[in-house]
């Protein structure tokens, strides 16, 4: 009862998800940035698969990388990932839903 009085109304700041670090000690859009500046970068799909472990919902298919990419969507950051699973990399990253990426991105 005591410690119920002395917090306030106002002391109680609400925290978005995204703004908190997860076990990586990154936030989510720290996580996003940090795979946009190393996508083409042979492991990059290791970084993506780390961060996004199970949120990622592949959304279609496309021709680039060797052959094919799978565009998945992350709707925690509202971010799109182009990947492909031949070299384990990451070729595009875009915002929104992305269905299909310009070809000079993923080639």
């Amino acid at each position: 009862m005591l410690i119920a009085g002395l917090l306030s109304a106002a002391a109680i700041t609400p925290v978005r998800a995204e703004d908190m670090p997860d076990s990586t000690g990154l936030t989510a859009a720290q996580q996003v940035a940090f795979v946009q500046e190393h996508k083409g970068q042979f492991g990059g799909g290791d970084q993506l698969r780390r961060f996004f472990f199970g949120d990622l919902e592949p959304i279609s298919v496309q021709p680039g990388g060797a052959g094919m990419v799978v565009n998945l969507y992350n709707k925690a950051t509202d971010t799109t990932f182009a990947y492909c699973a031949t070299y384990d990399v990451v070729v595009a990253v875009g915002t929104g839903r992305v269905m299909a990426f310009p070809d000079s991105e993923v080639h």
